[in-house]
């Protein structure tokens, strides 16, 4: 397996998430509580975490969110959770295949989630700027149900080889309207505001994955990578994934809602889809499991993750997975969150 600048690079980001996780990090979403109604007159058993997400029926809201591959290291990695998603029949999304596209043989490090994976939802994965003609081979590489167009431009911005054009939105709207898969567009870990989400609908999309600052901080990961590390002033910068849930409340019916970044556990899921995501993901968690532990247990930890949801969801009274967006009026926010949200009127 060849590893040109770009695998080391892929190589260097796994390491660099590890090296910055923390489980006990704490997150906006500690800044939102629920209501206890003590009557939630609900039984497990009638709990259903099924859910249509798009042209797809789901089991669970959850999925595993972009995280590896263009080296032979991740490719690895992509084959262990190519097998996970599968036995826990979870979508997932491949990192960037920019670097395949750029060398053939790197495709294998990404394709191997299909092949594990082979009856599974599996999104691909291509930056902002790239050609229809990428997007289809990038869809191709892994016979992709749908493809992950990222925006990334504080990444960009402090690495130190990173692009310096941003000018994406016609393309977008170019790649929503040719590609026959569905285009999911996602900031990377700095979150949508408002604005963004109403130009990004305004150009056709129609699945947007908000990304919130919280998770996996490239700005730390890219600040590392250059020399002097002058950089670490946009430690913080962006919108968390609850703010970004907030500022695109009452959205297009028609948009679909993915929510990741910071989810650290079954309650932050459950916060997230109160606070009106259509769907969960998750990447550094499981990056963490997945270097720390076997398949076998980190299948048992989404699984149980799965069931810890139904019971949440029973403890405040849902039966189903749309009743949870209903249920806003037992969201207490933080004296911050409030303040925040006084400025979306």
């Amino acid at each position: 397996m060849p590893q040109n600048k770009q695998s080391h690079r892929k190589d260097e980001h796994v390491s660099l998430a590890e090296k910055y996780f923390h489980a006990t990090d704490s997150s906006d979403f500690d800044q939102v509580r629920i209501r206890h109604d003590a009557l939630p007159e609900t039984t497990v058993a009638e709990i259903s975490t099924a859910t249509t997400i798009g042209p797809w029926h789901w089991s669970s809201p959850l999925y595993i969110e972009a995280m590896t591959g263009g080296s032979s290291q991740t490719g690895k990695l992509n084959t262990r959770l190519g097998k996970i998603a599968a036995a826990c029949k979870l979508p997932i999304a491949t990192g960037s295949q920019s670097v395949a596209l750029k060398d053939e043989k790197l495709a294998e490090t990404f394709s191997t989630v299909r092949t594990h994976n082979p009856d599974g939802l599996v999104f691909g994965n291509l930056s902002a700027s790239h050609s229809l003609k990428d997007a289809q081979a990038a869809i191709d590489m892994l016979a992709a149900d749908a493809l992950e167009v990222h925006l990334n431009a504080v990444q960009e911005i402090v690495m130190p080889e990173g692009d310096r054009d941003f000018h994406w939105r016609d393309n977008i709207q170019q790649l929503v309207a040719k590609l026959d898969r569905p285009v999911i567009v996602k900031e990377v870990g700095f979150g949508i505001s408002r604005p963004t989400m109403q130009q990004l609908y305004a150009a056709g999309v129609r699945y947007l994955d908000l990304g919130g600052h919280g998770g996996t901080n490239f700005a730390d990961i890219e600040n590392r990578r250059r020399p002097l590390q002058e950089m670490s002033y946009l430690s913080s910068f962006g919108l968390s994934t609850v703010e970004s849930l907030l500022a695109v409340q009452n959205h297009p019916a028609d948009l679909t809602i993915f929510a990741a970044g910071g989810i650290r556990q079954p309650l932050d899921v459950l916060k997230a889809l109160m606070l009106g995501a259509d769907a969960v993901g998750v990447a550094g968690v499981i990056l963490h499991a997945l270097l720390h532990h076997s398949d076998e247990e980190v299948i048992a930890m989404l699984n149980s993750w799965q069931y810890q949801l139904r019971l949440l969801m029973a403890l405040v009274g849902a039966r189903k997975i749309s009743d949870l967006a209903k249920m806003t009026d037992k969201l207490i926010y933080s004296p911050q969150l409030i303040a925040y949200q006084q400025t979306l009127v």
